[in-house]
């Protein structure tokens, strides 16, 4: 026990915190530390509040001041040793006490995964996995993806090699330091679920996102082991030996070939900087500067500055710079749907930073409402009612609210300039493109010197950029900020499978699918992270689906060690059925609404982007791997190839696992009684 000196003094500390803590948190933190009932009940039952934290709860003062008296002696009574009196929450408590923090009810179906983050946020690791001695898996990419993956394989003792291009972790956080680049996520909310992050802003920017993954890779102990400076050109499946051969690049421009019997892709998507099609662009006589690789050289004070695109990085870049250039001009495609952005910025206090760390528990709870806020609830609102009157306009009623109040909050932001206001409001639904957070967007368009050009830049002649509106303009630098090619996943490495068929022939270039977002016929032991339909367009914590499909790899190669397997390689039909079943799910939802172009879809209009799932359907989709879903072949050094037996077996431990033979309908399972042979539902013979 601390003496009474530095106890007095965490009391002060937590004291000065507690008034600008989250109520609504605080109320669930009381619930669990001391078990009473009444803070679960009126007067002090939040008040719905909009889609944020609800940091008030929306109670009276005093009603506020009594949760903060009781909050500070609650935690200084755990502080010196009392037992905290529900430590473990049941599923039916824990859905109670979020409904009631939320002010809305929480379906049921929710707790199983709430309890499982709760597990994770206290530091439970997976089940191990026992491989064999000379089993190694490659991961390629030290980003967020590789690192949670990297992580995980050292916690279960599996053996691994990590690459990284780059000279330090972090992926694109790493390579993208453009002026105002930051995170559109709740930084409490974009951490791993096992590793918080200590937040200066809620919505923090590109370095503390870069620092905050270079040192949880340090804490964690796999920083040292990244092998940086490391390009992977090429990797190709050897079907004798069933392992993959990848070529590397060293730092030093050498080249090997790694033997491995895995490989984890975590390339992630926003990788290949995509250029838009203007005559003449190569030509600008004058810096031209890509968001995705950023020159910080580039003179920009005082000069006429035009910025082609109006999408998410050109939000963040445009208010960043506005008050140092002379002129701006921004050519706009397409017009974009911005919410507000109340905590635009804001820095967390730093006794609420003290709270954060000296208290986990709130951390976890604080953790586990954001997760509700932001994960998934606008999911219903995107979904097609086919007898809606308005389907130019909006998709349901939900979604033309929403449409109403985005609009309702154009008009105030850009008021008295009519002008702005007809330049800015899409024409098709909100969610339809990717939803962006009002950076200071609006306002910075208000400024004098700020010209926005409603349509695209047609030709580049010298200095002068055209636009479509037979308009010239002039400018010294140009910035492009036109996105990546995120349709072609996978695009950084060639990857050759079974039968020398590399993956762009297996997708036709850009058709991109794959089971679970993570494996594909044809290419046995291979495993993507961030693969094709995992992004979250409709909202929520994308660094949890990464997580859960570590989850899901690290369940597949447990089952390969405990069946002594070589190869595992996804069926055609599961494949097949999988991405037939999101097709016709996106085809019910807004991204396939006709009304706007976006690069959710290919060039031959499939959605190869987004997830159609709401996180707790991937969630248990991805909890356990069925190896009815695989072909399999065994090792050489095992007595017997893998029975039908040995893979039934495995299948029903998978729990809630999808049984051999079952089908994905509409997000939920129901069984086909359909039976294939292995030989038939594969690429390769055996």
């Amino acid at each position: 026990m601390a003496d009474s000196t530095e106890m007095d003094l965490f009391a002060q500390r937590i004291a000065e915190a507690l008034p600008s803590a989250n109520i609504p948190t605080l109320l669930l933190l009381l619930h669990q530390f001391t078990g009473e009932d009444c803070w679960l009940k009126p007067p002090f039952t939040p008040v719905k509040s909009g889609w944020d934290e609800n940091d008030s709860g929306g109670l009276a003062v005093e009603l506020q001041t009594e949760i903060r008296n009781a909050a500070l002696t609650a935690i200084m009574s755990w502080r010196q040793g009392a037992h905290i009196v529900k430590p473990d929450l049941s599923a039916n408590e824990l859905i109670r006490m979020l409904s009631v923090s939320e002010a809305e009810p929480i379906p049921p179906e929710y707790a199983g995964m709430m309890i499982h983050k709760l597990r994770r946020y206290s530091g439970t690791v997976p089940d191990p996995v026992c491989l064999p001695e000379d089993f190694r898996v490659l991961i390629i990419g030290a980003g967020m993806s590789g690192i949670a993956a990297a992580i995980r394989l050292r916690q279960l003792g599996v053996a691994y090699i990590q690459i990284e291009k780059q000279d330090r972790t972090g992926g694109v956080w790493h390579s993208h330091h453009y002026p105002g680049c930051g995170v559109d996520t709740p930084g409490h909310l974009y951490s791993y679920t096992f590793a918080g992050g200590d937040w200066s802003k809620f919505f923090p920017l590109q370095e503390e996102i870069n620092d905050y993954f270079d040192r949880v890779a340090r804490e964690f102990g796999i920083e040292s082991f990244i092998r940086y400076g490391t390009e992977c050109l090429l990797t190709r499946y050897d079907e004798d030996t069933r392992t993959w051969h990848s070529r590397l690049r060293r730092p030093d421009g050498t080249e090997e070939t790694l033997v491995t019997n895995v490989v984890i892709s975590a390339v992630g998507g926003f990788t290949t900087p995509k250029w838009p099609s203007i005559p003449g662009l190569p030509d600008f006589d004058g810096p031209v500067v890509h968001t995705s690789k950023w020159d910080p050289d580039v003179a920009l004070d005082g000069k006429r500055v035009a910025v082609i695109g109006n999408g998410a990085s050109a939000m963040q870049v445009v208010p960043a710079i506005a008050d140092r250039v002379g002129a701006l001009t921004i050519f706009q495609r397409s017009r974009q749907w911005a919410a507000p952005f109340p905590k635009f910025r804001m820095p967390v206090p730093e006794p609420v930073r003290f709270l954060f760390r000296e208290v986990p528990h709130y951390e976890w709870l604080y953790r586990l409402r954001l997760s509700w806020i932001y994960d998934s609830q606008v999911h219903e609102s995107l979904q097609k009612d086919p007898a809606w009157p308005h389907p130019d306009r909006s998709v349901n009623a939900v979604n033309d609210s929403n449409r109403e109040t985005y609009t309702r909050y154009m008009e105030q932001q850009l008021a008295g300039r009519p002008d702005l206001l007809a330049k800015v409001i899409p024409p098709y639904p909100p969610f339809g493109k990717r939803m962006l957070l009002d950076n200071g967007w609006y306002k910075t368009l208000l400024k004098p010197h700020v010209k926005l050009v409603d349509g695209a830049a047609a030709l580049v002649e010298g200095k002068s950029i055209h636009g479509i509106n037979g308009d010239t303009y002039e400018t010294d630098v140009l910035i492009v900020a036109s996105g990546y090619d995120i349709t072609r996943f996978l695009l950084p490495v060639q990857v050759i499978g079974r039968n020398g068929v590399t993956i762009r022939e297996a997708w036709n270039d850009d058709d991109c699918q794959a089971y679970l977002g993570s494996v594909v016929p044809g290419f046995p032991n291979f495993f993507m992270l961030y693969g094709p339909n995992t992004a979250l367009g409709h909202r929520g914590n994308f660094i949890f689906t990464i997580e859960n499909q570590i989850d899901y790899v690290l369940s597949v190669l447990r089952k390969m060690g405990k069946k002594k397997l070589a190869e595992v390689e996804c069926r055609q039909d599961v494949y097949r059925g999988y991405n037939q079943t999101i097709q016709e799910m996106h085809q019910k939802m807004i991204w396939s609404h006709p009304g706007m172009s976006t690069y959710f879809r290919n060039d031959r209009g499939r959605i190869v982007t987004n997830s159609p799932w709401r996180l707790i359907d991937y969630w248990k989709l991805t909890r356990e791997a069925d190896l009815g879903d695989y072909c399999t072949v065994a090792r050489v050094d095992s007595q017997t190839e893998a029975s039908a037996e040995d893979i039934a077996s495995t299948s029903s431990e998978a729990g809630e696992g999808r049984r051999s033979g079952d089908e994905l309908v509409g997000g939920r399972v129901q069984n086909s009684s359909q039976t294939v042979e292995c030989d038939d539902a594969c690429s390769g013979a055996k």
